[in-house]
Parts: C-alpha cells; sequence; structure tokens
C-alpha cells in the first residue's frame, strides 16, 4: 500500500505577520526589538497559526524603515544580535512555528557598501551592481519614470557624473538585479539567512527587481480617476516587470530546494499587471510556491464584486501556482478602517476574519488583527513614514497600520515599552490589549483562535477548491470542495438584513454575528459556514 503524498506546510497555511519595530520593545529605547518578538512567540503560537513573517530587521539608516538595506548580513543594533535572531528561530521551532523573513532584492540603502563602491566612478569592480545612466543630450534624467515616493526616479550622482535609478526613495538605489554578479551575490544573502535555519523568504517589491534596458519612456494613463502622486500618471510598463524576472527565481528557488522541499517562497507583486506577473512568477514547480498582491490592500470597500476577483484570478488550472492573501499589513491602512462603514467595529472585524479563514489559498493575518484593532490615528506631527508626510492629507498612510501591539491596557504605553515608543498608542486600541481580551471569553482574540482551529480542521476550507455562486447584492455565497468534503460559506455583508436561509439538511460549523440561522434572514456582518448533508 503507497503512502499518501505529504502535504507541503505552507499550502493553505496560515501566518502572522509580525512588524518588529511595532510588537514589543525589550530594552526601554521606545522601539520593538527581536527580543521582544521571541518574549511574546507564545502569543502568536496560541493562535494556532503556522508560522510568522518577519519583516524586516536588518541593518539600516531607517530611511525606509528597514526596507533600505544597508547590510544584508546584519541585524541593526536597534533590533538585536544575531545571537538574538538565532534565539528567534529556535524558539519559534520550538513551538511549531515557522519562520519567514524579508528578503529586499530589488534595491538597498545608499549606505550599503556596494553602492558606496559603485558611485566612485564607472570603471570599479561594482560600477555595474546599480542601474546607472547617462543624461539627456539636455542634461535631463535618462526617462520620464516617476517613484513611487513622489518625484524622478532618476537622481544626478556628481562623481560618476551620471544619474542612478531609484523606485522609491532617492536613498534605496536601484539594484542592477539582471547583472550575474548581483544575482550570486543575493543568492549567497538567501542561503545565509537559510543556513540559519529560516523556513523561507517573503520577497518585496519582486516585480520592481528588473526593468527595460533602454529605459523606454513610459506612457501617460489617460483614463479618468483621482490621483495623489506622479507616480500615478503613468503605465508602468517599462520601469518594472521585465521578462527576464521569472530567470532569477527559478535559481531562487534552486538554491531554496537545496536546504529541503519544506522551504517557502512568496513574493509580494503590486500594479496595474499584478494578478498576471503573480501568476507569472509562481508558474510550474521551478519557480516561487506563492504570490500575494493588492486586491484587498488597497480596496476602499469590502464588496461582494471585489471577493469574486480572488477565485476569477486563480481558477486552479494545471500548472497554476498558490495565491496567498491579506487584508492588512504594513504597507496599508488596516482593513477594519477601510471597509467598516460607520458599522460596528468588533462584528465587522469578526466576520472579516471569518471570511479570511474561508480563502482558498494562504492567509496572512497582520499583527493586531486578532484583537480587532482600527487603524490607529496619528497626528500629522508625529508622522514618520515618508509616504505618508509626502501625501499629506489625501491618505490614510502607513503609520496608522504600524502603531505599537497593545499588551497591557493600563501600562503608560499599552504594554510595548517602558519609554515612549517612536509611534503614538492610540487610546482606543487599550481596552482591545492582549491582556484585556483575555479576560474576556467573548472578545474577538478567542474567536481568532476559533477560526484558524476551523481552518486547521476542515481540508475543504485549508486546501480545498473554491466556486462563487449567484447571489444577490451584499450576499456572498461559495462553495469549499475537498475529496468528499463539501462547505457551503455564506456572508452578508452590507448594512441591512438580507432574506436567506441555509438549504435543506446543512449543518452549521461556524455562525458569526449570526445567533439563528434558520431565521429565514441573515443579519448584517453575518457569517456562515455549513457543512453539506452526508
Amino acid at each position: 500500500m503507497s503512502a499518501e503524498p505529504r502535504q507541503e506546510w505552507w499550502r493553505g497555511a496560515v501566518i502572522y505577520q509580525v512588524y518588529p519595530r511595532s510588537f514589543a520593545d525589550t530594552n526601554g529605547d521606545g522601539i520593538g526589538d527581536l527580543p521582544g518578538v521571541t518574549a511574546h512567540l507564545e502569543h502568536i503560537a496560541s493562535l494556532g497559526v503556522d508560522g510568522i513573517w518577519l519583516s524586516p530587521f536588518f541593518t539600516s539608516p531607517m530611511k525606509d524603515f528597514g526596507y533600505d538595506v544597508a547590510d544584508y548580513l546584519g541585524i541593526d543594533p536597534i533590533f538585536g544580535t544575531l545571537e538574538d535572531f538565532d534565539r528567534l528561530v529556535e524558539k519559534a521551532h520550538r513551538l511549531g512555528l515557522k519562520v519567514i523573513i524579508d528578503q529586499v532584492y530589488s534595491h538597498t540603502s545608499d549606505l550599503h557598501a556596494w553602492f558606496q563602491e559603485s558611485r566612485q566612478d564607472q570603471t570599479n569592480p561594482k560600477a555595474d551592481w546599480y542601474v546607472w545612466a547617462d543624461p539627456k543630450p539636455d542634461g535631463t534624467p535618462p526617462s520620464n519614470w516617476q517613484s513611487v515616493f513622489g518625484g524622478p526616479a532618476w537622481t544626478w550622482d556628481a562623481r560618476r557624473h551620471q544619474y542612478y535609478m531609484h523606485n522609491f526613495l532617492k536613498e534605496q538605489p536601484q539594484l542592477n538585479v539582471r547583472n550575474p554578479d548581483v544575482q550570486e551575490a543575493l543568492l549567497s544573502v538567501a542561503r545565509f539567512w537559510l543556513d540559519r535555519g529560516v523556513d523561507g523568504f517573503r520577497c518585496d517589491a519582486l516585480n520592481f527587481s528588473m526593468h527595460d534596458p533602454a529605459l523606454t519612456d513610459n506612457p501617460p494613463v489617460t483614463t479618468p480617476g483621482k490621483r495623489t502622486r506622479p507616480f500615478d500618471y503613468q503605465h508602468h510598463f517599462f520601469n518594472q516587470s521585465h521578462g527576464d524576472i521569472p530567470a532569477f527565481l527559478t535559481r531562487l528557488r534552486q538554491v531554496a530546494d537545496s536546504y529541503g522541499d519544506d522551504r517557502f517562497l512568496v513574493a509580494e507583486v503590486g500594479g496595474e499587471r499584478a494578478n498576471e506577473e503573480m501568476k507569472l512568477y509562481t508558474q510550474g514547480p521551478d519557480r516561487l510556491h506563492s504570490a500575494y498582491g493588492f486586491l484587498y490592500l488597497y480596496a476602499d470597500r469590502l464588496t461582494t464584486d471585489l471577493v469574486d476577483r480572488g477565485p476569477a484570478m486563480w481558477p486552479g488550472g494545471p500548472g497554476e501556482g498558490w495565491p496567498s492573501w491579506t487584508f492588512s499589513n504594513h504597507d496599508a491602512p488596516r482593513a477594519l478602517s477601510r471597509w467598516v462603514e460607520g458599522r460596528d467595529e468588533k462584528a465587522f472585524a469578526e466576520m472579516a476574519l471569518l471570511l479570511l479563514m474561508t480563502l482558498r489559498g494562504n492567509v496572512f493575518v497582520y499583527q493586531g488583527e486578532e484583537l480587532g484593532l482600527p487603524q490607529a490615528k496619528v497626528p500629522f506631527e508625529r508622522l514618520v513614514d515618508p509616504e505618508a508626510i509626502i501625501n499629506w492629507p489625501e491618505t490614510l498612510g502607513r503609520d496608522g497600520a504600524r502603531t505599537p501591539m497593545p499588551w497591557k491596557a493600563d501600562n503608560g504605553f499599552a504594554g510595548f515599552s517602558e519609554a515612549e515608543p517612536w509611534l503614538p498608542v492610540d487610546p482606543r486600541h487599550r481596552a482591545l490589549a492582549v491582556a484585556e481580551q483575555e479576560k474576556d471569553p467573548s472578545a474577538t482574540l478567542h474567536l481568532a483562535r476559533e477560526l484558524i482551529a476551523l481552518r486547521k480542521a476542515h481540508p475543504a476550507m485549508r486546501t480545498g477548491s473554491m466556486t462563487m455562486l449567484d447571489s444577490p447584492d451584499d450576499l456572498l455565497l461559495f462553495t469549499r470542495q475537498e475529496g468528499g468534503e463539501g462547505l457551503l460559506c455564506a456572508f452578508n455583508l452590507g448594512h441591512r438584513p438580507i432574506a436567506w436561509r441555509p438549504p435543506a439538511g446543512w449543518s452549521v460549523v461556524q455562525a458569526v454575528n449570526c445567533s439563528d440561522p434558520w431565521s429565514g434572514e441573515l443579519p448584517p456582518l453575518a457569517g456562515l459556514v455549513l457543512s453539506e448533508p452526508r
């Protein structure tokens, strides 16, 4: 009798994102650190998640709060030491948690030793490790490309008498990832962390890693719509998303696979062509395992049409990769505040958690999402995020999703630190602190554990197919199917009750905000999971 094929741990996994800077501070400087993460791993493990994703903790001047890496192999002193990291990994593994860390392969800090050498002249050994170009005859930048954070994607460097490219801040010069030597250096970075026991990588801004070498101008966006940044006025056909990227991903996958078949690689892919790029980067057995985009992260409303787009993008065809989904993270305002539309925040947070757990793919839970945290209110004078400052007051910015994790209600800084934190604690978060919710059996935290356990207990929910069903506006209906198990998921995303009752013979597996599923009306923000008759 042949053994059943082993299920990959990551397929259908629930992964908890930790933003270390805001998780827990142990040395009293107001900034979260790696020992703070280690000290609270029991909380994460108690949720029942499969692993953690750690946002950057590498050596950095923090112009973009760690996504400007000055040393890929170093721990920034504000976060601790390599020994602290090793202790974190060891304890996480002991608690049954996988550890995923960020890798930023498209750019570095301008303080990275590679860039410091590259900018000296046009003939040094690393002269071609970054994207340099001569000016146009009139001295203007080589192309019309714009940076995400505002202004041209080119900055003049007097030493080289050339412009260097940066898709983000000018302090984040673009690596020339097409250069084989750069690829080797980045793959060596991957090996360094795999050698230290990490279980995989989340690859940041991956579709920004290669561009059109001819530096062709991007065409303008001509469709009407509100735009807050120069970046939004262009189609990004040439400054990113080059066709050579998948070949590098194959090399990265080979490195990961050399450490065993349980390593996991997931890409962040944003932009107007994210759907096709996510599928391209995960297609077949020799690229990344999964990818996620900004379908939910940037959506200003939760609608049935929005949810429908997910399974339409990933129908599960031959050779197709595996999706990942997240409603909130460090790069977007918290979903609760984007979507609640004046309704009960606790009810909405709990319905959204159930919906997230019923989606086909991997799901990421952002720290505080298990508590039902709303977007924090950060006054302008306390903003530190460059994107928030540049675009204020047109966007909510990212700082409100990065405020300290509330551990205790009665502590001066919510149990996060003994010192004034780098971002303020929102007073509304105190009542939602972990210690407060632990004492309340009806708290969102306890339901979060219940819903994560529900997902793990049902193969149809974790890895099964997903089929959307026709339904009236605001009523979201879909099935999940795996082997002999069939589940029906029903959600009222609207503001008013909807006339609906479960089909005859189906039994309730989970109900959120719905005390009587058989009443004939599905209340607003209700969520149901039902099991088919056997």
